[in-house]
C-alpha cells in the first residue's frame, strides 16, 4: 500500500499508485524525465562544492581534478539506479526500505538519512548566508534566516496554478553554470596542467581529507532519495516500453551529470588562481578573485554561489519530505522539520564558527552517509522479485559493489589518519 501525500502538496511530486500504470505512449514520461536529472544535478553543485572546490583548487590545484571525475563517474551510476527504482516499481527507496528492512534497521536508517540532510541543510544555508555578506553585507545569522525564508517562498511559488519549483531550480543551474564557465576561462591554464589533474594521486592527509569532501559535496545521498521519488511519479507507461524508457533515463542522468561535473571543475579550476592563503575561506577566495581576477569576477563567484544556495536549499526540503514520508509513512510540517534540520546552521554562525570549515566538514561527513543510500539501493534493483526484467546485470552489480567498497576504504582512511594525527 502507497503512503498517504505528504503534508505540503507543492512538495509532493505526482505518484503513480499500484506501480506502473497503463498508457498507450510514454510520450508524457519520456518527457519529464530530464527534469528530475537536472533537479537531482542541482544537488551535485551546492554551496558545498564551492567549499572543497575552491579549496582544492587554490591549495593543490589540479591535483584533484581526477576526484571530481571519479565521484562525477559514482554519482552518475547511483542517480541511474535510484532513477530506474522509481520507474519500475512507482515506489521510492525510502518506501522500498520500510516496507523489505526490519523495523530497527528501518529507525536505524532513516536516522542517518536525517542527519544527511541537516549537514546538507548546513551547507546550503551557510552557503546562502555567505553569498549575501559577500554580495550585500547582510549579517551572516540574518543571511541565513533570509535563505530559510526564500526556500519557502520559491517553494511555494505558483504560476497560474502550476507549480514553478523546477523552473526557478533550472535558473538558478544556468547561472551557476555560466558564472563558472566564465570563471575558468579566466584561469588561464595550460592543456598539460590541466591534463595532470586527471592522473590519480594525493599528497598527504589533508589532499585526502579535501577528497573525501569533494566526493561527500559530489554524490549527495539526499538526492539519490530524492530522485527514486521524483520518478516513481513518472512511468505513466506500457511495461512493453519501460525498457526504452529506462535507456532515454539513463542517456538523460549521464548528460545531466556530466554538466554537473564540468561546473564542478570549473569551480576549482578558477580557485587554481588563488593561493593557500585565500583556501582558507570563501571570504577570503573572494577577495583574492577581486585582487587577481577583477572585481567582476568576484561579483560573478558570490553570485553563482547565492544561485546555487537557492537552487539547491529547495532541493533540501524537498528530500527531507521525502525521507520522512518514505521511512516512516508520517509527514509532519514543513516549518516544523525545516526549523529542526535548520537549526544546527543557525547555531553555528551564532557561535562564530568559521563558515567555510563547517562547509567542508559537513561534506565530509556526507562521504559517510553514502554507503547506507547506495547499499539498499544496489539490493533493491538487483532483485528480480522487485524490479523484474530490469534487475541490474551482474558487470552493473560488480561495479557498484567496487564503488561501495571504494567509498567505504575512503572513510575508513580517513578517520585513521586524522585520529592518528
Amino acid at each position: 500500500m502507497n503512503p498517504p501525500p505528504m503534508a505540503s502538496p507543492v512538495l509532493e511530486a505526482p505518484v503513480v499508485t499500484g506501480g506502473v500504470r497503463e498508457s498507450g505512449s510514454g510520450r508524457r514520461a519520456v518527457g519529464t524525465t530530464l527534469g528530475s536529472a537536472l533537479v537531482a544535478a542541482v544537488a551535485y553543485i551546492d554551496p558545498g562544492n564551492f567549499a572543497t572546490n575552491v579549496s582544492a583548487g587554490a591549495r593543490f590545484g589540479t591535483l584533484l581534478v581526477w576526484v571530481v571525475v571519479a565521484a562525477s563517474a559514482v554519482g552518475m551510476l547511483v542517480q541511474y539506479l535510484s532513477a530506474k527504482l522509481g520507474l519500475v516499481t512507482g515506489r521510492s527507496l525510502p518506501e522500498q526500505c520500510r516496507e523489505h528492512l526490519s523495523f530497527p534497521a528501518r529507525i536505524a536508517m532513516w536516522l542517518q538519512a536525517e542527519l544527511v540532510v541537516i549537514a546538507t541543510d548546513l551547507a546550503e544555508v551557510v552557503g546562502g548566508a555567505i553569498a549575501l555578506n559577500l554580495l550585500f553585507g547582510v549579517p551572516l545569522v540574518l543571511g541565513a534566516v533570509i535563505m530559510v525564508l526564500a526556500a519557502f517562498g520559491i517553494l511555494a511559488l505558483h504560476v497560474r496554478g502550476r507549480d514553478a519549483f523546477r523552473p526557478v531550480v533550472y535558473l538558478c543551474f544556468a547561472l551557476v553554470t555560466a558564472g563558472f564557465a566564465y570563471q575558468a576561462l579566466r584561469s588561464g591554464l595550460g592543456g598539460a596542467e590541466l591534463a595532470s589533474g586527471f592522473r590519480p594521486r594525493l599528497q598527504g592527509v589533508d589532499s585526502a581529507y579535501l577528497a573525501a569532501g569533494i566526493v561527500g559535496a559530489t554524490v549527495m545521498p539526499h538526492v539519490v532519495y530524492l530522485h527514486s521519488h521524483l520518478t516513481k511519479g513518472e512511468a505513466v507507461i506500457s511495461r512493453r516500453a519501460m525498457p526504452r524508457l529506462i535507456r532515454i533515463t539513463r542517456r538523460e542522468i549521464i548528460g545531466a551529470m556530466l554538466l554537473a561535473a564540468a561546473v564542478n571543475i570549473s569551480i576549482m579550476l578558477a580557485a587554481t588562481v588563488l593561493g593557500p592563503d585565500e583556501a582558507d575561506s570563501l571570504e577570503t577566495a573572494h577577495a583574492g578573485f577581486a585582487a587577481i581576477t577583477g572585481e567582476f569576477s568576484s561579483w560573478v563567484f558570490a553570485s553563482a554561489l547565492l544561485a546555487s544556495s537557492l537552487a539547491s536549499t529547495c532541493v533540501g526540503v524537498y528530500s527531507g519530505q521525502t525521507i520522512m514520508s518514505g521511512f516512516l509513512h508520517r509527514s509532519v510540517s514543513i516549518w516544523l522539520r525545516r526549523c529542526v534540520s535548520v537549526a544546527p546552521a543557525l547555531i553555528i554562525l551564532v557561535l562564530g564558527v568559521d563558515p567555510t570549515a563547517a562547509l567542508v566538514l559537513s561534506q565530509v561527513c556526507l562521504s559517510f552517509g553514502i554507503p547506507f543510500a547506495l547499499a539498499p539501493l544496489v539490493w533493491f534493483t538487483s532483485r528480480r522479485a522487485i524490479m523484474g526484467d530490469a534487475r541490474n546485470r551482474p558487470v552493473t552489480v560488480v561495479v557498484a559493489g567496487i564503488v561501495l567498497g571504494a567509498i567505504v576504504a575512503l572513510n575508513v582512511f580517513l578517520l585513521v589518519t586524522l585520529f592518528a594525527g
